[in-house]
């Protein structure tokens, strides 16, 4: 039977001093140590969709002991709740914590964007471990914070970009940072996204609907703002949604684009701009270019990384014609022309190009000549062996609770919030409508001052304790 905080008991209770224990967690909470023997307890936080292949991998090396999501529907939690039967159920995550909290270790957090903070900050100053679907947040504040309270609570913690776990993308890594292409200052990723409803189809909010009996709409709002229900937010197409999503970007460039961040070990951008078609203030674009400037990097150079989405006057944005002229120089088994895919990146160095043809950077070949063709297949020889895909990213993060060690996890917070925070930054740049000098120490956007409203937004009464301000 799911347990769940009804709204007037929410708004009754208003803040984090009136939410329990878990809301705020001990000022000095101690992620437990395990034993050879000991059996890392888990519970998912949405468990449909993606969060169902989360929690189910995550069972695969833990004990699943609870299970929470807004939607009780045989598709959902109760597809979760057949799976694992002896898992406690619930519709609300504070409740789940507040009630559940003490036995358990480790969360799944595979809710929309907007949802992935609250719960993850809330476990972490709880000190339990958790892992975050990508984009590890909605906004650039809420990734950074995330990072701060990992490194302070000393939990385990790794974002859901499977990707990482490739070895392709380790291989690639490694060879760059080798100096194979030499010296890069110069990137392009672009995506296939959207593939759901965003401008130009809809820029206003959708007409009001009866909520199903199985969602509790209030709990998928969360923090963001009241709205009507309507099926078009739940349960796929909310990533059009500025509310309750981040876009293509937000979607891909965790995947697309990590290889490249990690090779080229990018933090902070400088500068960011963009230009975008049906820019309004309900929607993600139709379209969008975006271009993050970073600064050099030790003995590394200023890098310039160009992202594409969408479609303009029904011409999909790619890299420049001159650029993929020199990337697309093979010929198919019909003896035809390559093609652009439609997803990857290509890294541009001073000695060779990297091509990508690969959502995860998991694939590669570099030019002139096809230099390293083949030797994507390769393992890596200084990061560790996985290719596990998303089980595989699981169990790494598993591996890294059980040794207590966070740097296990490739995709740990320490690294993730940046690359999140990185792109979700193209999107403050859409919204402000105007570039922007960013100063990563403060997260200021230098002579914008339309940026901070996107940077860091106020949260919905009952779910505003992010910050754990009573």
């Amino acid at each position: 039977m799911s347990s769940r905080m009804n709204r007037r008991q929410v708004l009754q209770a208003g803040t984090a001093a009136g939410l329990g224990y878990l809301f705020t967690g001990p000022a000095l909470s101690v992620a437990r140590a395990f034993g050879a023997n000991d059996r890392v307890r888990v519970a998912g936080i949405g468990v449909g969709g993606k969060g169902f292949s989360d929690i189910k991998d995550a069972g695969q090396f833990m004990e699943v002991v609870g299970l929470c999501d807004i939607d009780e529907s045989a598709k959902h939690l109760g597809a979760a709740a057949a799976q694992f039967p002896k898992a406690k159920t619930f519709t609300d995550f504070r409740v789940m914590m507040d009630k559940l909290g003490k036995e358990i270790d480790a969360y799944t957090i595979s809710t929309p964007d907007h949802t992935h903070a609250l719960p993850a900050a809330m476990a972490i100053r709880a000190g339990k471990h958790v892992y975050v679907q990508k984009p590890l947040t909605r906004t650039v504040f809420e990734a950074h914070l995330l990072r701060k309270l990992a490194a302070e609570h000393k939990v385990c913690t790794q974002m859901g970009n499977q990707g990482t776990a490739e070895n392709g993308l380790r291989r690639a890594v490694e060879l760059i940072q080798a100096g194979v292409i030499g010296n890069v200052k110069e990137v392009h990723v672009w995506t296939n996204r959207p593939i759901w409803d965003q401008a130009p189809k809809v820029v206003a909010p959708l007409a009001k609907m009866d909520v199903p009996k199985t969602v509790h709409w209030d709990e998928f709002l969360g923090p963001a703002p009241e709205c009507a229900y309507n099926k078009g937010y739940h349960p796929f197409a909310w990533r059009g949604f500025w509310a309750y999503g981040t876009g293509a970007i937000g979607d891909m460039a965790c995947h697309t684009a990590n290889m490249a961040f990690m090779a080229l070990k990018l933090g902070h951008p400088s500068s960011v701009k963009a230009t975008a078609e049906g820019v309004n203030a309900w929607t993600c674009p139709s379209a969008a270019n975006v271009v993050l400037k970073f600064p050099a990097r030790g003995d590394l150079p200023p890098v310039t990384l160009n992202w594409y989405e969408g479609k303009k006057d029904g011409q999909k944005l790619t890299p420049p014609a001159e650029l993929l002229a020199k990337v697309l120089t093979q010929k198919g088994k019909d003896g035809k022309p390559e093609k652009l895919v439609d997803s990857g990146s290509i890294l541009v160095g001073d000695k060779g190009i990297l091509y990508s043809p690969n959502d995860y950077g998991a694939a590669f070949r570099v030019t002139p000549n096809g230099l390293l063709d083949g030797m994507q297949s390769a393992k890596p020889e200084k990061l560790p062996v996985n290719g596990g895909g998303d089980t595989g990213h699981k169990k790494e993060w598993f591996e890294a609770i059980k040794a207590n060690d966070p740097k296990k996890a490739l995709s740990n917070f320490d690294y993730a919030s940046y690359l999140t925070a990185a792109f979700l930054l193209g999107n403050v740049a859409i919204r402000a409508g105007k570039g922007f000098d960013f100063n990563g120490e403060t997260l200021e956007a230098k002579g914008c001052p339309e940026a901070a409203q996107f940077i860091k937004q106020e949260a919905r009464k009952g779910y505003d304790m992010l910050e754990a301000k009573a």
